[in-house]
């Protein structure tokens, strides 16, 4: 369990897993839309702590977001849930939730 040391003592930080397809077509608006809306959008959410997401490879795309608490992981989680499109050209696949049980 990783306390962040910002929530509740002992408050394991959670990680939401979103896999996503990528229209080949839309990669320009699909990547502009990330850093126009997604980004912005998931940042200002309540309990978000970081974000990482990572280039995709053969239109499959995979970001990793930090959250304070399981319950905030999840209620972020809940806003976007298959087969919903964030962005142009973007449509979530899956989404895992998982506590954080290490960090360096």
């Amino acid at each position: 369990m990783c306390d962040r040391g910002g929530g509740a003592k002992g408050a394991a930080v959670h990680a939401n897993v979103v896999f996503v397809n990528i229209d080949a077509t839309q990669a320009d608006p699909a990547r502009r839309g990330l850093h126009n809306q997604v980004i912005p959008r998931v940042s200002q959410t309540p309990g978000f702590v970081a974000g990482y997401w990572l280039e995709p490879l053969d239109g499959k795309g995979i970001s990793v977001t930090l959250w304070e608490s399981e319950q905030a992981a999840r209620k972020a989680a809940g806003l976007i849930q298959p087969p919903s499109s964030p962005t142009t050209g973007v449509k979530v696949d899956r989404i895992e939730t998982r506590e954080v049980i290490g960090q360096a």
